[in-house]
């Protein structure tokens, strides 16, 4: 059976064994996402790869903020809060099915000299100011009855009051995977599960791939490459990337058992974390440690769980959680531009773009919320050094990713901030239009499944069967596929029937 997907990577493999790109975007994260997008509305033949599925590191890992950060503007670093601050708005504008507004309830306490109440009266205004004059909501502050009024399970002892202010709430695995999608309609050639494996320039770069599907290789002509693979930007051939790497986990808890109407900032000294309402769950992280395991296999461990369920009920002592109590977890790498000095936490988030050889960029550090920046300061680069050396005749487009819509309103189906109904046509669509190959693929990155639903193993079991009928996998295939999710999301692999012994026959006489 010759499946809509198979028929369309097949067609993706002809064209880029056929053509040169003027932009071969080595990873399928956000970062390199947002570049595919950007040099495609400019006219520019644009190819994009990816080893694993797309967004499947640090873009489907985060706390799905779109935020300037208030912490960072503690920290003084107000042009990172600026840019930060900026993009959101962009994106919401773009994407506003991706970018729902989310007020924010930061609490105080006597005794706590890191965030005293009226520094942060006078922060929550600058963050404002730094939107332009129009972030998504107005900030302003609650006396501690009314705060009471508002988060009666908030803990009461020593509090001073709080400050509330605005940033936004996406799906980070689905705002990649839109971009994404907007790349291909503006002519981008995607892949998953594509290994780049080294490049060799002359005039212009002639790159090896791998088809991880097939173990087939083939060579693609490129005028530049870009280095946007995140966690493995320090790995990739030609990179002169270093980085600090550094994890967060977050838990997935019924919102019943913690039942915030609002985001609510918990803090720990200079630390900050959050409970976030998502649906009927409330998303609780993340840690900030340096990291120095597999990045293909990062987990959250016994320590960092306590962690946070710890600091959770602290603020929230009505609650207290268990492990037991966790429906799901996620851990994820952020790719700091390298710093040995100070905690993870104190390093900056900002972004670096550096041209270390004609025609190569490596791209690194930088923030979800300004992956649309990232992509058009790069971009601006990928241009000029393609007009000086005469390589694209005609003139290029301007930059129009601020102004663009991601998709037409009819074109989201499947796609927000909360999973959609867990239907055949909804897993088709995945199949069809959005690269699925996996069965995690489904569950975790497109849908959030995985991650919402208490009974995620039931349901992967549904979406398999759809999945089998879809792309013609035989019963063998879709019971490797149940065991594969498991493996990769840390679920218990269901141990085989034990099959009942026969008495023995009697000896003969």
């Amino acid at each position: 059976m010759t499946s809509p997907f198979s028929s369309q990577r097949a067609k993706t493999l002809e064209a880029l064994a056929n053509d040169t790109a003027d932009v071969l975007v080595v990873g399928g994260g956000i970062v390199g996402a947002g570049i595919a997008r950007d040099a495609a509305l400019r006219g520019l033949r644009t190819v994009l790869v990816e080893q694993h599925d797309f967004a499947f590191g640090t873009s489907s890992r985060s706390s799905r903020l779109l935020h300037g950060g208030l912490r960072y503007l503690a920290q003084g670093r107000v042009g990172l809060v600026h840019e930060a601050s900026v993009e959101k708005k962009v994106i919401h504008h773009i994407a506003p099915h991706l970018a729902e507004p989310l007020p924010f309830i930061f609490p105080t306490y006597r005794g706590n000299p890191d965030w005293a109440l009226w520094q942060l009266k006078i922060g929550v205004k600058i963050y404002d100011l730094l939107c332009g004059g129009r972030n998504l909501g107005s900030s302003g502050w609650l006396r501690p009855a009314e705060l009471k009024d508002k988060v009666p399970v908030l803990n009461t002892a020593g509090l001073k009051g709080a400050v509330r202010y605005y940033d936004g709430f996406t799906n980070d695995a689905r705002l990649t995977l839109d971009t994404l999608r907007s790349a291909v309609a503006a002519g981008a050639l995607v892949l998953n599960y594509c290994r780049f494996l080294d490049a060799r320039r002359s005039e212009i770069w002639d790159c090896g791939l791998e088809d991880r599907l097939t173990d087939h290789k083939l060579n693609l002509r490129a005028r530049t490459v870009v280095n946007a693979t995140g966690p493995w930007a320090d790995g990739l051939p030609h990179s002169r990337v270093k980085l600090r790497v550094t994890k967060g986990i977050h838990l997935v808890v019924e919102r019943k058992r913690v039942p915030v109407p609002e985001t609510v900032v918990m803090t720990e000294g200079k630390r900050i974390l959050f409970a976030i309402p998502w649906g009927e769950r409330t998303i609780l992280g993340t840690t900030d440690t340096d990291y120095q395991g597999p990045i293909e296999d990062v987990r959250a461990d016994v320590s960092d769980v306590a962690y946070v369920l710890g600091i959770t009920n602290q603020f929230f002592p009505g609650a207290n959680l268990t492990p037991q109590d966790v429906i799901s977890v996620w851990a994820g790498l952020r790719p700091l531009v390298a710093d040995p000095n100070g905690k993870p936490s104190d390093i900056s988030r900002s972004h670096e773009i550096r041209n270390p050889e004609p025609g190569w960029w490596d791209v690194a550090g930088g923030k979800l919320t300004t992956y649309r920046l990232m992509a058009e300061q790069t971009v601006d680069q990928i241009v000029k050094a393609l007009k000086t050396s005469n390589a694209v005749h005609g003139s290029i487009a301007r930059c129009r990713t601020a102004e663009e819509p991601l998709l037409p309103a009819g074109e989201i189906s499947g796609s927000g901030i909360l999973p959609p109904e867990c239907t055949r046509r909804v897993v088709e669509h995945y199949c069809a239009r959005e690269w699925a190959v996996h069965l995690d693929d489904v569950m975790v990155r497109r849908s959030s499944w995985h991650y919402y639903f208490p009974d995620a193993s039931r349901v992967a079991e549904r979406v398999s069967g759809w999945m089998a009928e879809l792309l013609g996998w035989p019963e063998q295939t879709r019971q490797a596929e149940l065991d594969l999710y498991r493996v990769r999301t840390g679920l218990p692999i269901p141990a085989a029937p034990a099959v009942k012994s026969r008495p023995a026959a009697p000896l003969p006489a």
